[in-house]
């Protein structure tokens, strides 16, 4: 197959932001090194988001990267990525025209949006993975209506597309409720490189504490400030948060300054750390030298760095939310708490943390777990088999060339 994987948010040759932009552009990439693996020739179309990112370049044997002129030549959100659909839209009709691939793959739903654009009055199959859904943003976020275009937006898509691939159980019933067809969901989760993210590998340095870690952006601390005040009930144990602005611009950002305050009032500012951000180079390490990562997100849309997590052999200790629930086997891979209830997610790492062949075993799962749900050749494979049921005759069609 000549694949097409659109990715209007940004190239993945930028270096991203912070953990939460880490995997999807990660992602995106090694998705189409494993379809080239597996005989495909994939071509990236990617907004280009940086000066100095080529026209085009060689990823790797049968992936190129084609980079979009669309909008400004830097990462932007969602809701700026909007505007500047259009323009990205009318380049991949251009160019499907001239040269139309078997099948066009969009990830997030302005790709989505421009790639629906750009395949109308084609016979070419979209297939399209949101990442996260306007619908459950706005049910844990802030009331408003920031939401409303989009939403109706990914409606309309989802509806449109041949297929749409869910990363998690969660998320194929929220497209349900929306109104999409159950057979045109697949869940197929998002994959972790099982190469770079493995229990064997450099550690990031120790203190001699039990190592809880928390990875994620400063944007909505309200789930750090739960882990914050936890910390209060871990005796002896430090906290590490890894995200957020580079480390010499934390000082100045607003959610850091109200973390260490919070910590301060619990009495534990002595033990909880701030890395700043963190390049994907060293998070492995970083998640290594863990004895557990912890969540209290009230929302994560896809798990992706509990996965990461569990492929370096760090269980995981978390409130349920979204793709936690399905990565995380709660005795196993880890420990799932009620999101109601973080008192006893204490309790749980407490006694963790207190057991250290409980915690070793539970480690050796999680980095099965990974290697034999989340490796990119699985994920991968499970993508080809939705494509090749989207290149299917439908039945009408089979019917009406026998008669």
């Amino acid at each position: 197959m000549r694949i097409a994987l659109v990715a209007h948010h940004g190239s993945p040759l930028t270096q991203g932001n912070g953990p939460e932009s880490i995997f999807p552009a990660a992602g995106i990439a090694a998705h189409a090194q494993a379809l080239a693996r597996l005989g495909h020739r994939v071509t990236i179309y990617a907004r280009r988001d940086s000066r100095g990112l080529p026209g085009s370049a060689i990823l790797a044997p049968r992936v190129t990267v084609e980079h979009v002129a669309a909008g400004p030549l830097a990462p932007l959100t969602g809701d700026e990525l909007a505007a500047h659909v259009a323009g990205f839209g009318d380049y991949l009709a251009q160019r499907w025209r001239r040269n139309p691939p078997s099948l066009v793959h969009a990830y997030f739903w302005t790709s989505g949006l421009a790639a629906l654009a750009a395949v109308r009055g084609c016979d070419i199959p979209l297939v399209q993975t949101f990442g996260t859904l306007g619908t459950a943003e706005r049910r844990h976020g802030p009331a408003g209506h920031q939401h409303d275009g989009r939403i109706r937006m990914e409606a309309c898509i989802a509806r449109s597309a041949r297929a749409v691939l869910a990363s998690t159980a969660a998320e194929a019933a929220e497209l349900a409720r929306m109104g999409v067809p159950r057979t045109s969901v697949t869940v197929v989760p998002g994959g972790v490189d099982t190469d770079e993210f493995t229990p064997e590998g450099p550690v990031a340095k120790r203190n001699g504490h039990p190592r809880l870690l928390a990875v994620a952006s400063l944007t909505q601390p309200a789930g750090l400030a739960v882990l914050v005040r936890m910390l209060a009930r871990v005796p002896g144990a430090e906290l590490v948060i890894a995200g957020g602005p580079a480390r010499a611009q934390l000082t100045k950002d607003p959610a850091h300054r109200d973390l260490v305050q919070l910590a301060e009032r619990f009495g534990v500012a002595g033990r909880l750390t701030f890395t700043g951000k963190v390049a994907q180079a060293g998070l492995p390490a970083l998640l290594r030298s863990a004895d557990l990562l912890v969540s209290a997100a009230p929302y994560d849309p896809a798990g992706s760095v509990a996965v990461a997590a569990m492929a370096c052999g760090t269980p995981v200790a978390a409130c349920s939310a979204d793709g936690l629930t399905d990565a995380v086997i709660d005795g196993t891979t880890g420990v799932l708490v009620p999101a109601s209830r973080p008192d006893l997610l204490a309790r749980r790492v407490r006694l963790l943390l207190a057991s250290p062949l409980r915690l070793e075993a539970f480690g050796i799962a999680a980095a099965d777990r990974a290697l034999a749900r989340y490796s990119w050749d699985r994920i991968s494979r499970e993508t080809v088999a939705a494509y090749e049921r989207c290149l299917r005759p439908a039945p009408a069609e089979l019917a009406q060339a026998t008669s």
